[in-house]
């Protein structure tokens, strides 16, 4: 190589003489200088004294970042690899498990042409799995700490083990700490593993929040998380869905269509409100997990006809969501939430005219279907969002007062009915005036009614009466003694 120039990348091993490979033991002895991307390797400390070794460790000392550090090494390297004696570059483990630089300098000299030969080496895989007694087959996720930590949640199914590499100090095991929390509790046991395969190996078994507290962080720290649990991932719920929808699968679910299950869709979407207006979270979850079976129901029908799969699905909505938000993925800047919505008006209908659709109406995406309250009000934001919209809340409430009277002196049962769509129409606007939403509202008021009667139906029946039999000013006092009891149970009230 040293005639025709090039690189030669080589894997230094996990931390100790004895486990270089025999092929890099003879190529450190035969080339007289390295470049090393750390020189606090503990190998480096017993390589051939005739090799002259030059770190980069200065790059690191300057406070960049680490892509920019890592940029800058790849840089470097491809400048001496052009060099008719070429280079040799020594990292830490193998050359390409777990470093960033190892791989993009390869990518790059092939792509110019330059010779590359990798010499490898044992990665700090090997002895981790030593350290823990495992073999990471068939499901083990490998993962790296420094993008992990700069997600919200897991970028993995929690039902599989998972190695996380490069946790190198508290802040970076913190960080770590709180993206599993997303998923995974505190007390969820896990594994810390220090210089493996070194006579400095240490492994700690600890809990989840121990983690940055440990002495013992450091460039060759990993932690092991064990899954948490069967039936924990949406992975696994999908196959339990496909095998509903196998030939072994149940009867009633593979007989059905996308048109069989529209009911059931609309269902359980209206129990997920009742738990939400009841202020319920275990029935909150448990009818979250009623709805969820409802779209992996019609992503897996959707698949077996050919036409769209659940990933089909979650691509779509996560293209979406990116793209109509480029105040958070982007640069733009939107002030508030008024901002926001008529920039959101602006993105659809480009992305409508970018897909050859022609101009409709901006109240035609709002669905035919949705209870009519909840469609007023959408209806009504959407025409707010462009502007029309009163300035204030008083011609607000002069129209509710309009309509009202408009109701009152209707000439027949026809206009009656009109007028009061009018009215209903007023009212809901009004709500929107005070952020409320209409439908939510009604549901709640709905809900206190059925409480109220159901205290004089329950009062009734202690007294011996049959409410149909009570006279109007009997059943208004229970409905005023309910009323009462509610004030000395607030939850009672606001449900």
């Amino acid at each position: 190589m040293t005639e025709a120039g090039g690189v030669v990348l080589l894997g230094l091993g996990p931390g100790e003489g004895r486990l270089l490979t025999r092929e890099a033991w003879e190529w450190l002895q035969a080339v007289p200088e390295i470049y090393v991307r750390t020189e606090l390797h503990p190998v480096v400390q017993e390589l051939p004294p005739s090799v002259r070794v030059h770190a980069f460790d200065w790059l690191y000392r300057q406070g960049s970042s680490f892509e920019q550090v890592y940029a800058t090494i790849v840089e470097k390297i491809l400048d001496l690899a052009r060099r008719p004696e070429g280079v040799t570059y020594a990292v830490p483990g193998h050359p390409l498990v777990a470093e960033a630089t190892g791989p993009e300098i390869l990518r790059r000299a092939r792509a110019e042409g330059l010779p590359v030969r990798v010499i490898e080496g044992v990665s700090f895989l090997e002895p981790t799995f030593t350290a823990l007694g495992i073999d990471p087959f068939p499901r083990l996720v490998l993962v790296d700490a420094l993008e992990l930590g700069t997600w919200h949640v897991p970028s993995f199914p929690p039902d599989a083990p998972v190695l996380i590499a490069q946790i190198y100090d508290r802040m970076s095991a913190s960080e770590v700490k709180l993206t599993l929390n997303a998923f995974y509790p505190d007390e969820h046991p896990v594994v810390l593993v220090h210089a493996a395969g070194t006579s400095r190996q240490q492994v700690e078994h600890l809990h989840l929040y121990e983690i940055d507290r440990s002495p013992h962080l450091g460039l060759m720290s990993a932690l092991y998380v064990p899954p948490l649990g069967p039936a924990t991932s949406m992975e696994a719920f999908l196959e339990i869905v496909a095998h509903l929808r196998a030939p072994d699968g149940c009867p009633w679910d593979r007989q059905q269509t996308h048109q069989s299950l529209r009911s059931h869709l609309l269902e359980e979407a209206y129990e997920v409100l009742a738990a939400i207006d009841a202020n319920d979270a275990a029935a909150l979850q448990e009818e979250l997990g009623d709805l969820l079976l409802q779209v992996a129901l019609h992503a897996q029908i959707a698949n077996e006809e050919g036409t769209f799969n659940f990933t089909d699905v979650v691509h779509g909505i996560h293209q979406k969501i990116v793209r109509r938000h480029p105040h958070v993925f982007g640069a733009l800047q939107v002030e508030g939430v008024e901002g926001v919505l008529r920039n959101w008006e602006r993105l659809k209908q480009a992305e409508r005219e970018a897909n050859g659709q022609e101009t409709r109406s901006l109240l035609a995406g709002v669905p035919l279907a949705l209870p009519a309250l909840t469609q007023a009000q959408e209806l009504q934001d959407r025409a707010a969002r462009v502007g029309f919209d009163w300035p204030e809340i008083a011609p607000v409430w002069e129209k509710v007062r309009e309509e009202l009277e408009e109701v009152r002196t209707a000439p027949d049962d026809e206009a009656r009915e009109k007028e009061l769509g009018d009215l209903l129409f007023a009212v809901v606007n009004l709500a929107r005036w005070y952020k409320v939403d209409a439908e939510s509202a009604l549901r709640a008021t709905n809900h206190r009614f059925r409480q109220r009667f159901a205290h004089i139906e329950r009062r009734a029946r202690e007294a011996g009466r049959v409410l149909g039999e009570m006279s109007l000013a009997e059943m208004d006092a229970l409905w005023e003694e309910a009323k009462d009891n509610e004030k000395g149970n607030p939850s009672a009230a606001e449900a």
